[in-house]
């Protein structure tokens, strides 16, 4: 019962990979930048927000080992189910948490991402200083979330859905100021529909 649901789920997350190329976004190959420009990787490592997994199977693919977090254990059983059809099943400890009140403790982790959790976020700065409390002293905060463009593309994708894609009017500039407010250093990139920071002390 459970392999025909890992296929049926793999079905689903390969269809949808498709639907967003179709439109022009690359899934795998945003990911690939994101991962590309925050080398070197290093220590623990934690992701906010798993979704459905896109950035998780990225990371496993890479052949790291991290925590995967997200609010919604529905989003998060999709990842796991297609991390477990690619085999990595031991590569990413998923939790459910509270990104605004995490259970770790100060500076565990290294290395933090977040890819295109914070549009969603009504209140992105109570995230930030989460972020800020559990990066160790020499580690990364990495942020990448839809540019304007990637936004209006998502806009685009959902309507033909029949859905409405709802987004915050804060971007990552907001949040940007507040980590150097706190002390970071930041590099930015940029795609047509992606936009990158990575933050340090």
């Amino acid at each position: 019962m459970l392999e025909r649901e890992v296929i049926d789920n793999h079905r689903n997350y390969s269809k949808r990979v498709e639907l967003y190329k179709r439109f022009g976004y690359d899934i795998e190959d945003e990911r690939k930048f994101i991962i590309t420009k925050s080398y070197p990787l290093y220590g623990n490592i934690l992701e906010l927000g798993t979704g459905k997994g896109y950035f998780a199977l990225a990371l496993a693919k890479e052949g790291y080992n991290f925590t995967s977090i997200d609010i919604s254990e529905q989003e998060q059983t999709f990842a796991r189910l297609n991390i477990r059809h690619y085999g990595y099943e031991k590569k990413v400890n998923f939790q459910i948490e509270d990104a605004q009140k995490l259970s770790f403790k100060d500076g565990e982790f290294d290395i933090v991402f977040c890819v295109n959790m914070f549009h969603h976020l009504k209140d992105p700065l109570k995230v930030t200083e989460e972020l800020i409390r559990v990066v160790s002293a020499k580690g990364k905060i990495i942020l990448s979330d839809f540019s304007k463009k990637g936004l209006e593309l998502v806009d685009k994708i959902h309507l033909s859905e029949g859905r409405v894609h709802k987004a915050s009017p804060l971007d990552l500039n907001y949040t940007a100021e507040y980590l150097m407010k706190n002390n970071f250093n930041l590099e930015k990139h940029t795609t047509v529909y992606q936009d990158l920071i990575i933050a340090y002390r």
